[in-house]
């Protein structure tokens, strides 16, 4: 459908014709209409089918309607939040984009960097507000900010924070927004808690489902290569010296890993820099925009980073390590293939991840190729096929995909008394 059949004021359709955008997706499509009329959302959906637009534009729709007869200085009528900062400041600069000629305030504010520039932007007034739950929190806290004026009401990425531990968080926050509100609810995944939670605070909502969590896009070729642990280096620096990967986002399950990588490939001459909870936001920030804007080839990230990465025309997606959690495989590669666009997804599976590979075909049901032809191929050892097979017969405890072996959950945010734990999973 295209944009300018949905109804929307001309400063918004100036906006998106300036962003090239024509044609809605099919979440902007089902979800634009009945958002205008101030019906609540349900919407089930995977980064990468557009549902950003899907509720920003209503909201800065109404927003712009509410001004005409609103007096005095500015006060939070929107408030969208969350789980990592890349995607708040993404979401803010979405925000701003389809915004541009209505005069509307927005806002955007995360942990990990000072929040005296925040709460000075607060102070001059706001009229959307884009928040990780930790941060807000705090500056709630502090009186910087008052949430009784709110009208819209979005949170996104829910199952996200449900693995982040900040769904505690998100409660508290609710209790100071209006029960009278518009809410928008958007979840790739819907486990019980996450329903739950949506149940609690929607009114009658429409439900939108695009894309099922357990179907890839189709336009995204997806391989795996069979390689031993300590040769996945060497097997990653033999493929990305191919320059006709343009763009490649390498997957690491672990900071210090991400850390690795990145240190191999400079030393192999791979220019490439990482992203991860470990550093600082402003180095965060610049190796994003050093990837978006083409002056670095490699980023490699891991999952929580990477939410939020929403990069144009992105090539290639490199699963380094398989997700422990197959629906993360699906937001992986998700990366790539977005506004229909087509991508390549390379997976490296050492003999212990062959169980986590099968899981992820069972997820997506289908086989990913395998490539046999390469320099380091899979040579399997008597105490690694012993290893594997222990496992395999071993009890599993784990009552849900949020539960490792041992039934612990894996939120290390949960049950932490330390303040560190809680600043780091609420940023």
């Amino acid at each position: 459908m295209l944009f300018e059949n949905l109804n929307l004021i001309k400063p918004i359709e100036k906006a998106l014709k300036n962003e090239g955008y024509t044609t809605s997706t099919p979440i902007q499509a089902k979800a634009i209409p009945p958002l205008l009329e101030g019906m609540d959302l349900l919407g089930c959906a995977q980064t990468g089918t557009g549902k950003t637009a899907a509720f920003a534009i209503p909201i800065l729709q109404g927003l712009s309607n509410d001004q005409i007869n609103t007096k005095g200085p500015r006060q939070i009528k929107a408030l969208v939040l969350a789980p990592t900062r890349e995607l708040a400041i993404q979401i803010h600069d979405s925000f701003c984009a389809y915004g541009k000629y209505l005069g509307l305030k927005t806002t955007v504010i995360y942990g990990g960097v000072s929040q005296h520039p925040q709460t000075n932007a607060l102070l001059k007034g706001v009229d959307i507000l884009v928040a990780t739950p930790g941060r807000l929190l705090d500056l709630i806290n502090q009186k910087f900010i008052r949430l009784n004026s709110i009208k819209y009401f979005v949170l996104d990425e829910a199952d996200l924070m449900l693995d982040m531990g900040m769904i505690n968080d998100v409660r508290k926050i609710i209790k100071y927004i209006p029960y009278d509100r518009q809410t928008m609810f958007f979840s790739a995944t819907m486990p019980n808690e996450i329903a739950k939670l949506a149940d609690s605070i929607l009114k009658n909502p429409i439900k939108v489902q695009i894309t099922p969590v357990a179907s890839t896009v189709n336009l995204i070729k997806q391989t795996v290569y069979y390689v031993n642990k300590k040769n996945k280096t060497q097997l990653l620096i033999h493929l990305l010296k191919n320059k006709s990967i343009v763009s490649a986002l390498v997957f690491s399950r672990t900071k210090h890993g991400a850390d690795r990588i990145v240190k191999s490939l400079e030393k192999a001459g791979l220019q490439s820099q990482a992203i991860h909870g470990n550093k600082s936001q402003n180095a965060r920030q610049l190796a994003l925009n050093n990837f978006k804007e083409r002056k670095t080839r490699i980023l490699v990230a891991t999952d929580i980073a990477a939410r939020g990465i929403d990069v144009e025309e992105l090539s290639h997606v490199f699963n380094f390590d398989l997700p422990e959690v197959p629906e993360t495989y699906v937001h992986r590669i998700g990366r790539t293939g977005r506004a229909g666009l087509g991508g390549i997804a390379i997976s490296f599976c050492d003999q212990e991840e062959k169980p986590l590979l099968k899981g992820i075909e069972k997820l997506i049901a289908k086989s990913i190729t395998l490539v046999e032809d390469h320099p380091y191929p899979l040579i399997e050892t008597a105490s690694e096929i012993k290893t594997v097979n222990s496992r395999k017969h071993a009890p599993l405890k784990a009552t849900s995909r949020y539960e490792d072996r041992k039934g612990k959950a894996k939120s290390s945010y949960k049950g932490s008394t330390r303040k560190s734990d809680k600043a780091k999973y609420s940023r």
